[in-house]
C-alpha cells in the first residue's frame, strides 16, 4: 500500500511539469517528422530519438516516485464513476508514456537503425532486424501516439474541470502542492451577473 498525502511531493510535481511540455513537443515533433521530406526531417529525428529515451527514463522515475509516495486522495464528494475514470486514465497515461519510447526503440531496432543519443553514443537494439516487425511497430507507434494525444487532452480537460469548475484542490495539489478538499459551491460574486 502506498502512503497517501494531502498533495503531490515536490519531486512528483517537478517530474510532472518537466514531462508535460516534453510530451507535447514529442507529439508535435512526431507529426512534423512524418509530414516533411525536407532537411528538417533529419533534424526532427535527431531530436526525437534522445528525447524519447529521456522521457522513458523520466517516466520510470515518475512511476517509482508514485509507488513510493502515492497520490493524494480524491475528494470525498467525487462520484464513483469519476473516481474510476481518474484512476483508469492515470494508468493509461503512464502505460502510454512508457510504451511509446519502448515501441519507438524496438521499431528502430527492427529497421536496423541505431538509437543515437548523442554523437557516437548508441543504444543497443531491443528487437531483431525484421521488416515486417518494423512495419507493425511503426503502425502501433502511430496509433498509440493518437491515443496518447487524446489521453493528454482528456487529462488537461479534467485538470481544468477540477481547477475551474469544482475547485476541489485536485488541480492545485499538482500545480502548487495545495491540499485536496471537498468541492466548494460558487458564491454569488464568483458566479457573476
Amino acid at each position: 500500500m502506498t502512503p497517501a498525502h494531502a498533495h503531490f511531493s515536490p519531486l512528483a510535481r517537478l517530474l510532472h511539469w518537466m514531462m508535460a511540455p516534453l510530451i507535447v513537443a514529442m507529439l508535435f515533433i512526431g507529426v512534423g517528422m512524418v509530414a516533411t521530406v525536407s532537411h528538417a526531417h533529419n533534424t526532427l529525428i535527431a531530436i526525437h530519438k534522445p528525447l524519447g529515451i529521456a522521457l522513458l527514463a523520466l517516466v520510470l522515475l515518475r512511476v517509482s516516485v508514485r509507488i513510493k509516495r502515492g497520490s493524494p486522495p480524491l475528494p470525498d464528494d467525487m462520484p464513483a464513476p469519476q473516481r474510476v475514470a481518474a484512476k483508469a486514465s492515470h494508468l493509461v497515461l503512464y502505460a502510454l508514456m512508457a510504451a511509446m519510447p519502448l515501441i519507438g526503440w524496438a521499431m528502430l531496432s527492427a529497421a536496423g537503425y541505431p538509437v543515437t543519443l548523442y554523437g557516437p553514443l548508441h543504444l543497443p537494439p531491443i528487437a531483431p532486424h525484421d521488416v515486417r516487425l518494423f512495419a507493425a511497430l511503426r503502425a502501433l507507434h502511430t496509433w498509440l501516439a493518437f491515443a496518447l494525444f487524446a489521453t493528454v487532452l482528456l487529462h488537461l480537460a479534467a485538470a481544468l474541470f477540477h481547477g475551474l469548475i469544482r475547485r476541489d484542490g485536485v488541480f492545485s495539489s499538482m500545480a502548487r502542492g495545495g491540499p485536496i478538499r471537498s468541492a466548494q459551491p460558487f458564491t454569488r460574486s464568483e458566479r457573476g451577473s
